[in-house]
C-alpha cells in the first residue's frame, strides 16, 4: 500500500511566553517571516509544475519526501530537475532566484511571503572532495546518479507529485518501513565526502527514533574525530537541530556512544561515575523541555557540567551568535536564581521576572527540578500583575539625584540599586521618603560631600 500523502495539518501549539516584558525579545527572537506550511507545499508543487510544463523532469527531493512517507509536516521542500542552473533561472526569471549555489547546481526560488523559498537543483553526480566538505566540482547526470550521491537511503527518495508515486533508486522505503538509517553505499566513502554527514546520521536516528545500520555506525565510531575538518558554524547547525527536536536526549547518548562528544562536546563526556551522574540528570532535564529555544536546550544539558565561562568558551568555540551565548550564560549564572522563591525578597526576585530570559529560567527550573513546580508557579502566579505592578517607575533617577546637589560619581550606580531595591521591598513610597534615605545612605557611607 502506498504512502498517505494527505497529512494532518493541525495548527502546532502556540507557546506564550510567561512574562509580558520579554514579548519585545520574543518579537525579535522571532522576525524572520513566518512560513506558512500549506502555503509551502502548495509552492513546492507549483514548482514542481512549472518545470515539468516547460518540458523537464521535476521531482521533490531528500527530506520532505522521507517527512511526508512518515506522516510528519516537512520543514521544507527540495525540488531536484534535469533543468540546468540557467535554464532555472530562465524559467523562473532572474528577480525571482537567487544563484548562490550555482556552482553545486542548485538555484533558489523566492515564493510568496507565506511559502518562502524553494531549492531546485540539477540532478547531478559528484566528484571527490579534497577538503571533507564539499565536492571539487559536480557533473549534472541522472535522477538515479543523483540519489546515489545523498547521504542516506531515507534521504535519498524522490516523489513525483504529478504521478503521486514514490521514485526510490536506493532502498529507502524498506529502511523507512524497517526504521534503520543507512549509508548509501559504503558508508565510510559517504561519510568521507562530507564530514557533516557522521552528525547528520546521530541526529536523525536520534530525532526519528531509528536504528543506526550496523556497517553505518561501525563508520561513523571509526571516523568520529574527523567531524573536526567541519566548520564550527555547520557543527553548530547540526547541533542546534539536535537540541531541539525530539529524541534530543537520545542524541546526546548517540553522541557519546560513537565517540563525537569527545570531538564536538568534551565537556559533556563523563570521567567518573560521578560525571555519569550529572549527564544522567543533565539528560532528564533536556528531555523534559517542551518545544525549547537553541539556548535553553544547551542551557539544560550544560547545567551540571560547565559553568558559565565554560559555557561562553563553548560558544565562541562554535561560533554562535553573541545573543545566543549571553542568553546560554545567563542560564548558567542564574540557574539557582528561582530557589526558595516563595521566601525571597521581593527585590532579589523582581529583576529577574522582568528580564526578557525569564520564560527560559522558569523552563529551565521546572526541567532541572521538578520537585520545585511549586516555585516556577509561584513564579508564574508573579508574572500575571499588571505591569505597572510588575515593574513601577523607579522613585528616583540619576537625575533627581543632581537635583538634590549629590555630585554625579560611581556612587549613583550602587545609590540608585539601594533605593530601587527599598522601593521594591515596600521601605519607602515617596519621592520624598526616596531622597530621604539617600542621605541616610550617604552619611552612613561617608559619602555626603555636600557643603
Amino acid at each position: 500500500m502506498g504512502p498517505k500523502w494527505e497529512m494532518a495539518r493541525a495548527a502546532c501549539p502556540a507557546q506564550p511566553h510567561p512574562a509580558r516584558l520579554a514579548k519585545r525579545q520574543a518579537a525579535l527572537d522571532n522576525a524572520e517571516p513566518m512560513i506558512v506550511p500549506e502555503e509551502q507545499r502548495r509552492f513546492a508543487l507549483a514548482v514542481a509544475a512549472r518545470l515539468r510544463e516547460a518540458g523537464f523532469t521535476a521531482y521533490w527531493a531528500g527530506g520532505c519526501v522521507r517527512d511526508e512517507i512518515l506522516g510528519r509536516r516537512p520543514k521544507d521542500f527540495d525540488v531536484a530537475t534535469d533543468a540546468t542552473p540557467e535554464q532555472i533561472r530562465d524559467l523562473f526569471g532572474r528577480r525571482r532566484t537567487l544563484a548562490i549555489g550555482a556552482a553545486f547546481g542548485v538555484i533558489t526560488v523566492r515564493g510568496p511571503r507565506e511559502a518562502g523559498m524553494i531549492e531546485v537543483a540539477t540532478f547531478r553526480r559528484d566528484s571527490t572532495t579534497s577538503d571533507g566538505r564539499r565536492p571539487d566540482h559536480v557533473t549534472f547526470s541522472s535522477a538515479r546518479e543523483d540519489a546515489a550521491r545523498r547521504d542516506f537511503t531515507i534521504n535519498g527518495l524522490f516523489y513525483d507529485p504529478a504521478q503521486r508515486q514514490v521514485i526510490d533508486f536506493v532502498g529507502g522505503q524498506e529502511d523507512l518501513a524497517r526504521r534503520v538509517v543507512r549509508a548509501i553505499g559504503p558508508p565510510r566513502e559517504r561519510f568521507a565526502e562530507d564530514k557533516l554527514r557522521l552528525l547528520r546520521a546521530v541526529r536523525f536516528a536520534a530525532s526519528l527514533d531509528f536504528t543506526l545500520e550496523s556497517e553505518t555506525v561501525a563508520a561513523l565510531r571509526e571516523m568520529a574525530g574527523q567531524i573536526t575538518a567541519v566548520s564550527p558554524e555547520r557543527i553548530a547547525m547540526e547541533m542546534r537541530r539536535m537540541l531541539v527536536e525530539p529524541g534530543r536526549g537520545r542524541g546526546v547518548g548517540l553522541l557519546i556512544d560513537v565517540g563525537l562528544a569527545a570531538a564536538v562536546l568534551p565537556e559533556i563526556v563523563p570521567r567518573d561515575a560521578a560525571g555519569q551522574e550529572r549527564l544522567d540528570r543533565a539528560v532528564a532535564a533536556l528531555e523534559r523541555l517542551r518545544q525549547p529555544s537553541f539556548p535553553l536546550a544547551l542551557a539544560a544539558l550544560l547545567e551540571r557540567m560547565v559553568d558559565p565561562d565554560g559555557v561562553r568558551a563553548i560558544g565562541l568555540r562554535w561560533r554562535l551568535a553573541n545573543r545566543e551565548i549571553d542568553r546560554v550564560a545567563w542560564l548558567a549564572e542564574h540557574r539557582e536564581a528561582l530557589a526558595g522563591a516563595r521566601q525571597a525578597p521581593w527585590s532579589r526576585l523582581q529583576p529577574l521576572l522582568i528580564t526578557a530570559g525569564i520564560g527560559d529560567l522558569l523552563a529551565l527550573h521546572e526541567a532541572s527540578r521538578p520537585e520545585a513546580a511549586e516555585e516556577a508557579a509561584y513564579c508564574r502566579d508573579l508574572l500575571a500583575r499588571p505591569p505597572e505592578v510588575l515593574d513601577p517607575p523607579p522613585l528616583l533617577t540619576g537625575e533627581d539625584l543632581v537635583a538634590h546637589g549629590i555630585p554625579a560619581g560611581p556612587v549613583y550606580k550602587t545609590l540608585l540599586e539601594r533605593l530601587r531595591a527599598a522601593q521594591l521591598d515596600g521601605e519607602i513610597r515617596t519621592r520624598q521618603e526616596a531622597l530621604a534615605l539617600a542621605d541616610r545612605l550617604l552619611r552612613a557611607n561617608g559619602l555626603d560631600n555636600r557643603r
